[in-house]
């Protein structure tokens, strides 16, 4: 079996220095092991392999969500606005729209402002879809994924830094209010009115209360977004995996609410070691209602970094024809991480970001 890396590997060399890949070559065997593991899985499932182009009208829109913009010159000579994508799920619920049932993409896909031990500004990213299909289904798939890429890095277990995860257990449903309960001891719902709109002073005095600090000008949005990781995921993932399901509708732009309590969504992220893998949705097809929140992201992205994406009107216009579906992104190189022990995301690109 492989061991996990136990010592940092070296930082301060180019990738392409020899001794610096032969340090890393181990991990990106692994990572090719892996995804051969996981391309054959989907494969065995019936899934279409589907390649999104990454260069769109529009890099997503999500308030926190930061794309690079760059410039399409037709054969008029004319400069049109575009980025690349931050997420192929634009691309692939068209897809759907079109009459594909079950379609899963390893897109490289950039995201700027986002850089660390977790974080590069290119990276690759699974995501899959399901038509037809409860968003439930999807945390049974993430649950074969951790035990595949543990078998495909030869790893007994999942590793970040001193945090261990046994990818062969089952993970742990726990709902974002019964997180906030327990882990931080305060009542969500009771900051979030009937019809999912929040009150920012009743989580702001909840966060204080608990000894979380806020400024005053922070939304709700902050808020949660800061007890979140402050004292919610640093829990999470320990020993097994976590689904951290239905959270706020306001914080799912993308997701169908709860039938059961117009408050919550039918959003999860799964968790292991600490650290976020994936974010599973059932997918909202309603259209307008796509717009408007879309609208109130982009009102949101204005206010803080004063600036806005376009919309895809032709994602919209795809929703009106798209089957009822539950879809999900994993970080895959965050999936290889944590499978091979690797420090740092960079260990297991194959060519990393200067």
């Amino acid at each position: 079996m492989t061991e996990p890396v136990k010592e940092p590997l070296d930082s301060a060399s180019a990738w392409w220095q020899p001794h610096r890949h032969a340090d890393r070559r181990g991990l990106l065997l692994a990572r090719n092991r892996i995804q051969a593991a996981l391309r054959g899985w989907f494969a065995g499932e019936g899934f279409l392999e589907v390649d999104p182009v990454a260069l769109q009208l529009s890099p997503g829109n999500e308030a926190h969500l930061h794309g690079f913009a760059t410039e399409a010159i037709g054969n008029d000579g004319l400069p049109r606005a575009m980025y690349l994508h931050t997420s192929p799920e634009f691309a692939m619920k068209k897809l759907l729209a079109a009459g594909e049932t079950r379609i899963a993409a390893f897109a490289h896909v950039w995201r700027n402002r986002e850089r660390g031990a977790l974080h590069s500004p290119e990276f690759t990213m699974l995501e899959w879809y399901r038509a037809g299909e409860d968003y439930t289904v999807l945390m049974e798939d993430c649950a074969t994924f951790l035990r595949l890429a543990a078998e495909g890095a030869r790893a007994r277990e999942l590793r970040f830094r001193n945090r261990t995860c046994d990818p062969l257990a089952a993970p742990e449903r726990l709902s974002v209010p019964d997180a906030f309960a327990r882990h931080a001891g305060i009542d969500l719902l009771a900051t979030i009115h009937p019809d999912g709109s929040t009150d920012k002073a009743a989580l702001r005095a909840a966060a204080t209360q608990a000894g979380i600090r806020s400024a005053a000008d922070d939304s709700w949005s902050d808020i949660f977004s800061r007890i979140l990781s402050d004292r919610i995921e640093p829990n999470l993932g320990l020993g097994r995996a976590t689904i951290l399901d239905r959270y706020p509708a306001a914080e799912a732009a993308l997701a169908r609410r709860t039938a059961d309590d117009p408050r919550l969504s039918e959003r999860f992220e799964l968790y292991a070691c600490g650290v976020e893998l994936a974010n599973g949705f059932g997918e909202l097809t309603d259209p307008d209602e796509q717009r408007r929140r879309f609208v109130e992201e982009m009102e949101i992205k204005l206010r803080i970094y004063g600036e806005r994406y376009p919309l895809d009107e032709d994602f919209l216009a795809a929703l009106a024809l798209m089957p009822a579906a539950s879809g999900i992104a994993m970080g895959f190189d965050r999936l290889v991480m944590l499978a091979t022990g690797a420090p740092r995301i960079d260990d297991v690109i194959w060519t990393p970001v200067a």
